[in-house]
């Protein structure tokens, strides 16, 4: 139903090694460049390490509509440390020397326009990127930027809510490639208690107009969230619940392992969920 650039993108494949496996996928978010794109680089090591699926590499901007206080305080101190958009390619180019996770440049738009779309899809491809997810860039203004990442091979990754009705799912759907990220409730991203009791319902909706894997994220930030998430989608997204980690490490090196604790403990709910509903079918 959804367009791709390839079949044969790290995301599509890691997916597709999930779906085969039977097993929910762990997307990660943290803020490039907080506190450093060095510490950052050992920060993406360790979440792989731990388990994670997909990585989503923030973007840092000035202006962070969507963030809450959590990665508003990360871009902030991304900023002051001199993250750029064109570091945070170089950082892909790095990672990519040891490992092959799969990566998601999570910007807003204004970064990329400045660098210029075409020059911004060659150089990400270039240096290893696999998807993009230009928050504030609406389906009805995408075609020209669809267009020239797909030419580079990159999947494009849109945001689905609750608030948005079948039309608008189908048009989120028609121009998402790699999956579709579904926010879990209205309000910006941060984490919470408890998940929305309606989220098992907005989910087979989203299902009725895509075949891409579907992730949900904002206010995933326990293992219970993930545990009751298996069987329902297809990946857990959680990101102000690491990004937290990092901001409160006594040490780079503190931050990576107190990483690499979370996600182990994420990854293992998801397995657990998972378990428990195969056992009581």
């Amino acid at each position: 139903m959804s367009p791709s650039p390839s079949n044969s993108t790290r995301i599509s494949k890691r997916f597709a090694e999930l779906g085969t496996a039977g097993e929910l996928g762990l997307v990660t978010y943290i803020t490039a460049g907080d506190p450093s794109l060095e510490a950052t680089h050992k920060f993406v090591l360790a979440l792989f390490e731990a388990g994670a699926d997909v990585i989503e590499l923030g973007v840092p901007f000035s202006d962070p509509l969507a963030d809450g206080p959590t990665i508003q305080r990360a871009s902030e101190r991304a900023l002051k440390s001199g993250t750029t958009l064109a570091g945070v390619l170089d950082l892909v180019r790095l990672i990519r020397q040891s490992s092959q996770v799969p990566l998601v440049l999570f910007s807003y738009y204004n970064p990329i326009l400045q660098m210029g779309l075409e020059k911004f899809a060659a150089a990400a491809a270039q240096a290893g990127v696999d998807g993009v997810l230009a928050t504030d860039l609406t389906p009805e203004e995408s075609e020209e930027y669809r267009g020239i990442l797909h030419v580079h091979g990159l999947d494009t990754i849109f945001l689905a809510a609750p608030t948005s009705n079948d039309e608008r799912l189908r048009k989120i759907a028609a121009c998402s490639s790699g999956f579709l990220y579904l926010i879990s409730r209205t309000g910006v991203t941060g984490a919470k208690d408890s998940l929305s009791d309606e989220l098992p319902d907005l989910l087979r909706r989203v299902h009725q107009f895509t075949d891409l894997p579907v992730a949900v994220g904002f206010g995933i930030s326990l293992p219970g969230h993930v545990s009751v998430l298996g069987g329902l989608a297809d990946a857990a997204v959680v990101g102000s619940a690491l990004v937290a980690e990092i901001e409160k490490a006594p040490s780079v090196q503190g931050a990576a392992d107190a990483l690499r604790e979370r996600v182990a403990k994420l990854k293992e709910a998801g397995r657990q969920g998972l378990s428990r509903r195969e056992a009581t079918r």
